[in-house]
């Protein structure tokens, strides 16, 4: 009689349609894979519109400032912009759910990309570096996005569903840096400069991809984690000393993920920002940039579905130690590669973002695992934050580097600083055998 009384209160407190989600196995299943398609498509246009910015931005910069070492201050900017939306779409995201704070992201994105097109046409720095800012956004949520698929997974399930998620960002993101001498004609030709023509595509794909998830994201699989998550809790009786045992792991769990996202991001970021401008040195134009960038998105993008699997099965720490190893590796090619060889800086840039990739979606599936619904978008908008400024201190410093030293200085700093993800993951090992005794 009471167990009756129970499920009936609990009913009335949930709207019909969540309630349904709440008592189906099957319905929560085809959520979840509904979510994916939905994700993988708003990725495929999000892809797109961040590589605008990677692939010209220094470029841009350079020409509009005339100095090299400003030449970090668009990815530094765009990336301190991304901070401050990663926070609040975070917080939109756990307040009203996935699709409210992600499409508010990507539109915002959208609406800076299409700004810093009139800055260009007004040759005005101060609407160009604000414009950035916002631009920033759609980059912010195109890395958030990833968690939106991890919601209604299994723990056996997260990096697979990360993975899914970036892998499907890979089509638009290599299209995009391949796109950037097509997109630079399209631009002259209606009276538009030419390192502004990438971020027309930036304009189109990042709204395109805030559309596609306002509209079809729907039931909210965030909504609708937590509510499974409040109605587990009420049919559980007193844990109080289990659960304050969970909560120290999560924490530890939380600082293990964040510090491994945070070193490849810097890393990455810094390297690859120069790259562009290390091969204009040596006589490389606009395509065989957007060539070489496009090989570093697609490395950082199109392994993941491997990837994933490989976290889920061998573990989080092995991959995110690999991910030390394939960025050493890294910065050690890009500084003794010859600038004027296109074989070398494609395989140096691979590496980059394949150490990236293992680094990114183990440190995620860290997240993941030491969250639970009633704080887990504001716990990874908050994450995020530390990524996006991870990335801006690289962009800066990776011109004040190479302005003042090389770019194989730049490469060799990033070599040595990826071996701290070594000592980050025997600390983490060490802290799970001891929290098993």
């Amino acid at each position: 009689m009471v167990t009756e009384t129970r499920n009936t209160d609990r009913s009335k407190q949930q709207p019909v349609w969540l309630q349904q989600y709440i008592d189906s196995l099957e319905k929560q299943k085809q959520l979840y894979k509904k979510t994916l398609v939905i994700v993988i498509l708003s990725q495929i246009f999000g892809g797109a519109g961040l590589a605008a910015g990677i692939t010209v931005g220094a470029l841009l910069a350079q020409d509009m400032l005339g100095t090299e070492s400003a030449a970090g201050i668009p990815v530094a900017l765009l990336t301190l912009g991304s901070a401050g939306a990663a926070l609040l779409v975070g917080r939109l995201s756990q307040r009203f759910g996935r699709r409210v704070g992600l499409a508010t992201g990507f539109l915002a994105g959208g609406l800076g990309a299409i700004g810093i097109i009139i800055a260009v046409l007004f040759n005005s720095i101060i609407l160009l570096f604000t414009s950035l800012l916002i631009y920033g956004a759609g980059t912010a949520t195109n890395l958030l996005a990833r968690y939106a698929g991890t919601d209604l997974a299994t723990a056996k399930q997260r990096a697979t569903a990360v993975s899914m998620a970036m892998v499907s960002t890979t089509f638009g993101a290599v299209a995009g840096p391949n796109l950037v001498d097509v997109m630079g004609k399209f631009a002259q030709s209606i009276s538009i400069p030419t390192l502004a023509g990438p971020f027309i595509l930036a304009s189109v794909a990042f709204i395109l991809a805030g559309l596609v998830l306002l509209i079809f994201l729907h039931p909210d699989p965030l909504i609708v984690s937590k509510a499974i998550a409040d109605a587990k809790k009420k049919g559980i009786t007193a844990q109080t000393e289990q659960n304050s045992k969970s909560s120290i792991i999560n924490k530890k769990g939380i600082i293990v993920g964040s510090t491994i996202m945070v070193l490849t991001q810097f890393v990455m970021t810094a390297i690859m920002t120069m790259t562009p401008i290390h091969m204009g040195h040596h006589g490389h134009g606009l395509r065989e940039v957007g060539l070489v960038i496009g090989f570093h998105i697609g490395a950082m993008y199109f392994p993941s579905l491997i990837t994933g699997l490989l976290i889920d099965k061998i573990g989080r720490n092995v991959m995110a130690a690999a991910s030390g190893a394939t960025l050493l590796a890294s910065g050690i090619l890009a500084a003794f590669a010859p600038g004027e060889s296109m074989i070398f800086l494609i395989c140096a840039l691979i590496l980059l973002g394949l150490g990236w990739n293992f680094g990114l979606i183990s440190g995620t599936a860290l997240i993941v695992d030491a969250t639970h619904p009633s704080n887990r978008a504001k716990t990874q908008g908050s994450v995020d934050v530390l990524l996006a400024l991870s990335g801006a201190s690289g962009g800066v410093l990776s011109g004040m580097i190479v302005a003042h030293s090389s770019y194989a200085v730049l490469s060799l700093f990033g070599a040595i600083l990826s071996l701290l993800l070594i000592p980050v993951v025997v600390w983490s090992r060490k802290t799970q055998s001891k929290e098993l005794i």
